[in-house]
């Protein structure tokens, strides 16, 4: 039985999304904090369930990160539409994504199954990207001003989507090299 609360910790975490851009439209700040918050716990909760009771599944492995990207892109998309972020920065963090999804379905086109490792500086990247919407959505919760330090963050997760993203384009083109020359992926 408690093999499948860590996929229904992630669908209640993909169910939190569009109450999150509900909550932002409506500028809910607050209360899209608590549903951030709480949808970021679920996601500690059933990577900690999974692995403490090994109840990792084929499933988790694909709804686990399609739930992080859809709650981070939707954060991104919104609070850039309200101009509450960048714009830049918005395209930055979903272009990573599509070239992080798209590169993957790539390489299992043409090469079969590929495992997904997430590498270091992905970890970091998702840590500034979540890091970075904790404290815009406190601030416009608390109506606390952090425009001092907001461009310091908003440069901290450029950098980070970028080199996460070469870094993928990167050991891809390898294995796709390595691959092609009889190597193997």
């Amino acid at each position: 039985m408690i093999i499948y609360i860590p996929n229904l910790l992630t669908l209640a975490r993909i169910g939190l999304v569009p109450w999150l851009v509900v909550l932002l439209q409506k500028q809910q700040f607050t209360l899209s904090l608590i549903v951030f918050i709480v949808a970021g716990l679920t996601d500690a909760l059933d990577g900690f369930i999974a692995k403490r009771f090994n109840a990792e599944t084929y499933l988790g492995s694909i709804l686990d990160p399609l739930a992080d990207k859809g709650l981070l892109v939707c954060s991104y998309i919104m609070l850039s539409m309200m101009g509450l972020i960048p714009f830049w920065l918005m395209v930055a963090v979903v272009f990573r994504d599509v070239v992080i999804v798209g590169g993957y379905l790539v390489m299992v086109l043409f090469f079969g199954s590929v495992k997904m490792q997430p590498l270091i500086v992905s970890k970091v990247n998702t840590f500034t990207q979540i890091t970075y919407i904790v404290l815009v959505l406190g601030a416009l919760a608390a109506e606390y001003d952090f425009s001092s330090i907001q461009p310091i963050l908003s440069y901290a997760v450029l950098l980070t989507s970028v080199t996460s993203g070469l870094a993928y384009v990167y050991i891809w083109s390898v294995r796709a090299t390595n691959s092609s020359e009889g190597t193997g992926i």
